[in-house]
């Protein structure tokens, strides 16, 4: 098992920026990708970065591409999303995800929820007007 626990959500003025902290525990060492998700009132839970944890090779959904940047502390085990230039459309609550090599194969996609096996308990980030 994998426990994440996020941080760093909050209110923030729209053009702001927040940085996203999630801490893994537990039996970390089968990690393969690590990914952020949201979900906004209403919708459903949508991709918006991920990292695979040996080589920094990261992704973006489209909406945020240029403004959001992923990194991992593989000593911490400890991935981090910086948002920039927040808009309200980025007011959701946001939740680390995890996998291993196993279940990343059931899809071979990082943006696929589905991949993923380990969820934290979401952060709530909102963005003013």
């Amino acid at each position: 098992q994998v426990r994440l626990v996020e941080s760093g959500g909050g209110l923030v003025q729209a053009g702001g920026s927040l940085r996203l902290s999630c801490a893994a525990s537990g039996r970390t060492a089968r990690t393969y990708v690590m990914g952020w998700f949201r979900q906004a009132p209403g919708k459903e839970r949508e991709f918006v970065a991920a990292i695979r944890w040996n080589g920094d090779t990261t992704y973006y959904a489209d909406s945020v591409k240029g403004r959001f940047t992923m990194s991992g502390d593989n000593a911490k085990n400890t991935v981090y999303l910086q948002m920039n230039r927040l808009t309200a459309e980025d007011t959701a609550v946001y939740y680390c995800a995890a996998a291993d090599e196993g279940t990343y194969r059931r899809t071979y996609s990082s943006r696929s929820s589905q991949t993923y096996d380990f969820w934290g308990q979401g952060a709530q980030v909102t963005v003013s007007a």
